[in-house]
């Protein structure tokens, strides 16, 4: 028993023991002693008796609180019960807070967009409007594999939404490319990646557009570069990210090949999806991020038309150079060049940045991350704002 269990009365009373117990006894005096013992120790059980019987309730409570009970332990409680029983809980810690069980990661955006149909000389492709069509006009591209949803969840990032105000987005889709596209018919002559730079001055043409800046990803910036280069006067600035200059190498060429033939043969294999991961995450991707992988593995696997991603491919491997020059002829328009740290496509980011104009194009490589919009979705919306106000933007 601890004595800060005993008030100061019985200090004084367990003194006196003490000195009487220590010194030493006569035979004269031990009856005295034993009759003292005695009425100090029945003063002193009750006493005992009363504190152990708190002592013990204040354990009991305390284990009834920090132990379920043996038969609620033996099941596994669901997500319901979890969290109806932790928000019953009176610990202050735990009164404000809200249990969020994750739900899976998929395309989105906040933002409504109204899809229209454009005809161009090539067919009609799909053209999503995100914002008030009387502002000024933002163009974007998609890559391989992809399309206009691909950019939802950047678009509607938090820090993005005060800067589309001010703005009105078309996301371009390259033909067939679109969720729930039908296959192109098999004598479909898919038009060559000028042909799809020039599919813009359709979509200029059907909106009223009169310049716009360009806001494109691999494949896409491609397209956006070579449209600004026949039509300088058309565009006011451009965002490429992973953007190559230069023609198909053998390697690629020959990697994008089977690709092709997988796909018009046998769908999407193993090795196609392998491959589009590669292209978009680089190496590794899910010692990065294993939800966001999972998400595009499923997207490649439902959402895409093989056989129109296989022109789609086989368009953009038969891609010209495009023939620009540091100094000589080279883009006139103001250039943000960007690249993962861990893309497979830094070198021929910088590649074409060694082709462009020092003094109106600016080359970033964002560390951590290879798809830049969805891996630092922060970064590429400073830099994309910072860089339309160098422009006379927002």
């Amino acid at each position: 028993m601890s004595r800060s269990l005993l008030n100061g009365a019985y200090y004084v009373v367990l003194d006196e023991v003490y000195r009487d117990t220590t010194v030493p006894i006569k035979k004269k005096n031990i009856k005295k002693i034993l009759q003292f013992r005695a009425a100090v120790r029945k003063r002193l059980t009750p006493l005992f008796a009363k504190r152990l019987s708190q002592f013990v309730g204040v354990l009991n409570e305390q284990k009834a609180i920090t132990q379920p009970d043996k038969e609620k332990s033996m099941k596994m409680p669901s997500n319901n019960a979890e969290e109806t029983a932790l928000l019953g809980m009176d610990d202050i810690e735990l009164r404000n807070i809200q249990l969020q069980f994750p739900s899976a990661r998929r395309f989105s955006g906040e933002a409504a967009c109204t899809e229209v149909r454009v005809r161009t000389d090539r067919g009609d492709i799909l053209v999503a409007v995100q914002g008030d069509r009387n502002k000024p006009a933002i163009i974007t591209y998609h890559d391989l594999g992809l399309n206009y949803a691909s950019f939802q969840p950047f678009f509607g990032y938090v820090d993005m939404r005060a800067l589309l105000e001010n703005f009105c987005v078309y996301h371009v889709n390259a033909p067939g490319q679109e969720e729930g596209a039908p296959s192109l018919p098999e004598d479909y002559m898919y038009p060559s990646m000028d042909e799809l730079a020039n599919q813009l001055n359709y979509v200029m043409g059907h909106f009223g557009i009169k310049t716009f800046i360009g806001f494109g990803v691999g494949a896409g910036a491609n397209v956006l570069a070579r449209f600004a280069l026949i039509h300088p006067k058309k565009v006011d600035a451009l965002t490429l990210i992973n953007c190559t200059s230069n023609q198909a190498g053998w390697i690629e060429w020959a990697y994008q090949k089977m690709n092709t033939r997988s796909l018009r043969s046998r769908g999407m294999t193993q090795g196609v999806l392998d491959y589009l991961l590669w292209h978009h995450f680089g190496r590794f991707p899910e010692d990065r991020n294993h939800d966001l992988t999972q998400m595009y593995k499923n997207y490649f696997t439902r959402n895409v038309n093989p056989s129109n991603l296989s022109m789609f491919i086989e368009a953009y491997v038969r891609r010209s150079d495009l023939g620009i020059c540091r100094n000589a002829d080279t883009i006139k328009v103001p250039v943000l060049n960007i690249t993962g740290a861990l893309s497979p496509h830094v070198d021929d980011t910088v590649t074409f940045n060694g082709r462009l104009n020092p003094n109106n194009s600016t080359w970033m490589k964002i560390s951590d991350c290879a798809m830049v919009l969805e891996e630092q979705p922060s970064k590429i919306s400073e830099a994309f704002r910072l860089f339309l106000q160098g422009e006379g933007y927002a």
